[in-house]
């Protein structure tokens, strides 16, 4: 095994643990591949909705084991492949210094991989199987729990008004106010009462696949502009790509642009999806993904998703999907 410099892991200390009280800690982590006898097997800094290698070891007989010296209690992910552009090659697991398993399900993107002796996990589970308690719910009753934070993080903070999204922080307990997962929270909540209807675009800058720096501003003052946020790693942005199709080739005449926006850290699969799926409109990236400027200063946090921006850059429409951006754009264009 590959054991990290004492260095980098004082830096990871500082940077990421999800908890004041972090130290480091030995791991205990061991467990199984099914289908993969041998290879290789990450273990991932989980930061920003992004995942970085920080160690690995080898899968001998279908079996791997990590005994890391690394920040613990703390959030990380496992996978086959290092860090890839794909999110979902990786498998988030809340680590402790406590003994824990995981059986990996390969094959069905970790769908039904089990982890045992991680009270968090147990906990981040029994959260998304019950949907009827509301995030503040989760807070209250478990303020100091990591699987909490994420859950806020992860799953519910694209719900939440600015407001509603401060008070889900002041749920939290105080150990928690000087992490990288409830700064961003903070600042979040200051973005999203910066972009809501009525306020002017924020202006950003962005790649052409020619490596072309270009900017919003570029776009603006000709018409409508829907900026739309999306991957080709992810499967809803696909699906939802003909329906933009559709709407651009209604409307692209009539004065509406789109401007892709990816959130791919590499050019070839974004590439490659614009030609699959057969984009006709100006596509740009950020290698940054999720810290690139574009989805820092709308406050993206789940994709796909979309702002309709008018003529005078002032935002008009945010989130429209399917019927609805067809019902919002023939608002604007046919409604006297």
């Amino acid at each position: 095994m590959k054991i990290l410099c004492y260095s980098i892991v004082l830096f990871f200390v500082s940077l990421i643990s999800v908890q004041a009280q972090a130290k480091l800690g030995k791991l205990n982590l061991s467990g199984s591949v099914a289908g993969k006898l041998h290879g290789k097997i990450y273990l991932q800094r989980y930061e920003n909705k992004s995942f970085t290698t920080i160690d690995s070891t080898d899968i001998s007989q279908g079996k791997f084991k990590f005994t890391s010296q690394v920040p613990l209690p703390e959030i990380y992910g496992l996978s086959l492949v290092g860090s890839g552009v794909n999110p979902f090659d990786s498998f988030i697991v809340f680590l402790d210094s406590d003994p824990i398993t995981v059986a990996l399900d390969t094959a069905h993107e970790f769908k039904n991989t089990v982890v045992k002796g991680s009270r968090e996990q147990d906990l981040l589970v029994s959260f998304l199987a019950d949907r009827s308690k509301t995030v503040e719910q989760i807070l209250k009753a478990n303020p100091t729990s990591i699987a909490a934070l994420y859950y806020l993080y992860r799953y519910q903070s694209y719900r939440l008004t600015p407001a509603e999204l401060r008070h889900s922080i002041s749920l939290l307990d105080p150990s928690f106010r000087n992490t990288e997962y409830v700064q961003v929270l903070t600042k979040l909540a200051e973005t999203l009462a910066g972009v809501s209807l009525g306020n002017k675009a924020p202006n950003f800058e962005a790649f052409t696949k020619e490596n072309v720096k270009v900017s919003l501003r570029d776009y603006l003052g000709k018409g409508y502009v829907l900026i739309d946020f999306w991957a080709s790693w992810c499967p809803p942005c696909r699906a939802e790509n003909p329906n933009l199709k559709d709407v651009y080739e209604k409307y692209h005449d009539r004065g509406l642009e789109i401007l892709g926006i990816s959130l791919d850290k590499k050019v070839q699969p974004w590439v490659a999806a614009i030609e699959q799926d057969g984009l006709p409109w100006p596509q740009v990236y950020d290698q940054k993904a999720w810290a690139g400027d574009a989805v820092v200063k709308y406050g993206v946090r789940l994709i796909p998703s979309n702002f309709l921006i008018d003529e005078h850059g002032v935002i008009v429409g945010k989130n429209l999907k399917g019927e609805k951006l067809q019902q919002r754009l023939e608002e604007l264009f046919f409604t006297p």
